[in-house]
C-alpha cells in the first residue's frame, strides 16, 4: 500500500510542528527535570484541535483520520515524549473506548469534553500484578441493584494526576478470566476513588502518572462501558488504536535524535575534519534514516489502514514493534555518535534515550507484539 499525505494531511503535519517548535521545545527539558504536568500546554493543544484529533466534530473532535493523528503526534515527540504521550492517551485510549462502545447518552456526556480538550481522561487496565495478563487483574466490580461497587487499585495510569475522567477495567467474573471482564467510565470526584502520584520514572516525567485506589467506589449501571463481561474486547480494540499512537510517539522521538546526531556530527571536529566525515559516523546517520522511514511507513500503513475500515490490528502490532526497537537503536546511536556529552543533560539525546525506552514496553511489549504477529501469520 503506497503511503502519500494529502495536502490536508500535510497542512495538519505542518501546523503540528509549527506548534511543537514554538510551545513544546522551549519547555521539554523544564518538564522533564521538574516532573511537572504541562498544565498550561493543555489549551493550547485543545485550541489547535489536538485532544480529539480523529473524532468526529460531532463530539466535539476535529474529525480528522488517523495518519493526520499520527502526524500530530510524531512532531510533539520529536521535542517532547511526556507531550507526545500525554495526546495519544487522551486520543486513543480514553476517547476510543467510548466511540466503541459508548450509547449515544454516554458519548455526548463523557465523549465530548474529552475530544474538545475541556476535560482530559486515562485508562485504567494495568494492576500491580497483572500487566499483560489482563486476565488475572484482582479490581473487582459487583453487582448491587442497579449500581456496581469497585475495589482494588491500578498502576501505571499516563495522566492520571491531573485526569477528570476515568476508564476503568473491573473483573466481574474472576471465574471466567478474560471473558468476565467490564468497562466503566467514571468521575474523577467519584467517592472512594483515590489518585495516587508516582515519581521517579527514567523517562516521559512529566506524563502524570498515577497509582488508582478503589474503595466501595459505587457508581451506576448507566457508566457502564458495552455490555457485562465484554471489556476485555473493548480493552484490545482499545489497544490496536493506541499502539499506532505509541508507534508514531517512537519515531517522533527517533527523527529528534536523528536529527540531533546529524546536526553534531557535522559541527564536532575530531582529526582535522567533522566526525561526520568519519565513515563509521556516516554510517549509523544512514542507518538511522533507514530505520525511522521504516517505522514511520509502517505506522502510517496501520493508520491508513484503519482509516479505511480494514483489519488493521496485525499491522499496529507491527508498527508498534518496529517502531519500539527503532526508538531503542536510533536513540542509543544518538549517544555514542556525541561520545561523552551525549552522556549529560547539556544534549537532547540524553533524554531522547530515556524516553524513547518506554515505548518497548507501554500498551504492549515488544514481546508481546511479536506474539500477536506470530499468531496471525502462523495460527
Amino acid at each position: 500500500m503506497k503511503i502519500d499525505l494529502t495536502e490536508d494531511q500535510k497542512l495538519i503535519r505542518e501546523s503540528a510542528a509549527d506548534f511543537a517548535y514554538k510551545y513544546v521545545r522551549p519547555i521539554a527539558a523544564k518538564l522533564d527535570e521538574t516532573q511537572e504536568f504541562p498544565v498550561d500546554l493543555m489549551p493550547k493543544l485543545a485550541e489547535m484541535g489536538f485532544m480529539g484529533i480523529a473524532i468526529p466534530e460531532a463530539y466535539g473532535g476535529a474529525g480528522l483520520d488517523y495518519v493526520s493523528y499520527c502526524c500530530v503526534i510524531e512532531e510533539m515527540a520529536r521535542f517532547c515524549g511526556s507531550t507526545s504521550v500525554i495526546l495519544s492517551v487522551n486520543n486513543s485510549l480514553a476517547c476510543e473506548p467510548l466511540m466503541i462502545a459508548g450509547t449515544e447518552e454516554q458519548k455526548k456526556e463523557w465523549l465530548t469534553p474529552l475530544a474538545s480538550g475541556e476535560k482530559l481522561g486515562c485508562f485504567g487496565l494495568t494492576e500491580p500484578n497483572s500487566g499483560s495478563d489482563c486476565g488475572s487483574m484482582k479490581t473487582h466490580a459487583t453487582k448491587r441493584g442497579s449500581d456496581w461497587v469497585i475495589n482494588g487499585a491500578k498502576i501505571w495510569i499516563t495522566c492520571g494526576t491531573n485526569a477528570d475522567t476515568f476508564i476503568v477495567f473491573t473483573s466481574s467474573d474472576p471465574a471466567s478470566g478474560n471473558r468476565g471482564i467490564t468497562a466503566f467510565v467514571m468521575d474523577r470526584s467519584t467517592p472512594g476513588l483515590s489518585v495516587l502520584p508516582m515519581h521517579g520514572k527514567m523517562g516521559i516525567r512529566a506524563s502524570g502518572l498515577s497509582e488508582l485506589v478503589f474503595e466501595e467506589v459505587v457508581i451506576p449501571d448507566s457508566q457502564r462501558l458495552g455490555g457485562e463481561n465484554q471489556g476485555f474486547k473493548i480493552a484490545m480494540n482499545t489497544l490496536n488504536s493506541g499502539r499506532i499512537g505509541i508507534a508514531a510517539q517512537a519515531v517522533g522521538i527517533s527523527r529528534g535524535a536523528y536529527e540531533e546526531s546529524a546536526r553534531y556530527a557535522q559541527q564536532r571536529v575530531q582529526f582535522g575534519k567533522p566526525i561526520s566525515h568519519q565513515q563509521s559516523v556516516a554510517n549509523h546517520i544512514a542507518d538511522m534514516a533507514v530505520q525511522i522511514d521504516a517505522a514511520r511507513l509502517l505506522t502510517l500503513k496501520a493508520a491508513s489502514m484503519k482509516d479505511h475500515g480494514q483489519n488493521y490490528s496485525t499491522l499496529s502490532a507491527m508498527a508498534k514493534m518496529k517502531a519500539g526497537e527503532c526508538v531503542s537503536w536510533v536513540t542509543n546511536k544518538a549517544v555514542q555518535i556525541h561520545g561523552g556529552y551525549g552522556y549529560t543533560k547539556e544534549y537532547e539525546v540524553e533524554r531522547f534515550f530515556r524516553d524513547g525506552r518506554i515505548c518497548e514496553i507501554y500498551e504492549g511489549t515488544t514481546e508481546i507484539q511479536k506474539l500477536v504477529v506470530s499468531r496471525a501469520l502462523l495460527g
